[in-house]
């Protein structure tokens, strides 16, 4: 068979079987390709790759292909009982690209956690929760505490007859005691009706304070912290009045921060009833009156 294609300057090219015999020849000796293209003039990569058909390239040739590696690897972790996640991670590469290394492999038993374990991982999962929770909780409230400002004297003097027609003692028609008295066990609400009587110019000298408290707590130390808290010496306080433990009771303020109730009372404090009680009706007269044009 005789090649008729021109081979550029070369002119005519020979015999084929000769031309494919010295091409081997040359890639057998190392060469490359291009070298191969070179030498024997052949610019026809058709010409080319028939007269190199069925011959290995040289080794020195051959591009690693990294990717070889990455499968070799994702095959041993896989063997192993790695998960796609696992795998993905460690090695950097696609899960596309893993599912093709491996599907050919047998899937990873599932890992068997005992009921402790399981009830480990779901107990460090729910604290996570109530944490993040907690957080947005915390957020909110200091929001809101920062939209309140300075309040000013009129809205100390709203909240504070608001909260003691709420929390305060109230004389009843079948029971006529107009008297002033606070009870509560949140130190932060006896400070606010504190500040609000100082507000009414009411005379700390007519300030009586007396605990009140279940006779299984510590006693003393709750006397301690009212005492502080108020501004007055133990000694101070009224004759505390100790409840009785009910063993059928499921009380839960039985921690070392129980601290009992106060109790404020004001001496003399009839007429500044009357004026409380005025003060929540006035009130109440007000919003009733301003919201009777909306009802329909």
């Amino acid at each position: 068979m005789r090649m008729t294609h021109s081979a550029g300057k070369s002119g005519k090219y020979e015999d084929f079987e000769g031309l494919r015999e010295r091409a081997v020849a040359l890639q057998r000796e190392g060469l490359s390709r291009r070298q191969i293209r070179d030498r024997l003039h052949v610019d026809n990569n058709d010409i080319l790759n028939r007269l190199l058909e069925g011959e290995p390239p040289p080794e020195w040739t051959k591009r690693p292909n990294a990717k070889d590696d990455l499968r070799e690897k994702a095959r041993e972790l896989r063997l192993q009982g790695w998960t796609y996640d696992q795998i993905q991670v460690a090695l950097g590469c696609s899960k596309s690209s893993i599912s093709l290394w491996v599907r050919d492999l047998p899937r990873p038993e599932r890992q068997k956690r005992t009921r402790e374990e399981a009830s480990a991982i779901a107990k460090r999962g729910w604290e996570a929760k109530l944490q993040l929770r907690d957080e947005e909780r915390q957020r909110t409230k200091r929001t809101a505490a920062a939209e309140v400002g300075q309040p000013t004297d009129r809205e100390l003097f709203l909240v504070g007859v608001g909260l003691y027609w709420a929390e305060g003692a109230k004389s009843k028609p079948y029971s006529r005691r107009e008297r002033v008295t606070f009870v509560n066990s949140d130190p932060d609400m006896i400070a606010v009706f504190l500040a609000w009587l100082k507000l009414l110019r009411v005379d700390p000298s007519t300030l009586r304070f007396a605990l009140q408290i279940h006779e299984t707590a510590n006693v003393a130390a709750a006397e301690k912290f009212w005492a502080e808290h108020v501004g007055i010496e133990t000694a101070e306080l009224l004759k505390t009045t100790l409840k009785k433990h009910n063993p059928s009771t499921n009380r839960k303020n039985t921690d070392e921060n129980y601290y009992g109730c106060l109790r404020v009372d004001v001496r003399d404090g009839a007429e500044l009833y009357r004026r409380i009680e005025g003060w929540w009706y006035g009130i109440v007269g007000a919003v009733t009156a301003a919201d009777l044009p909306n009802r329909t």
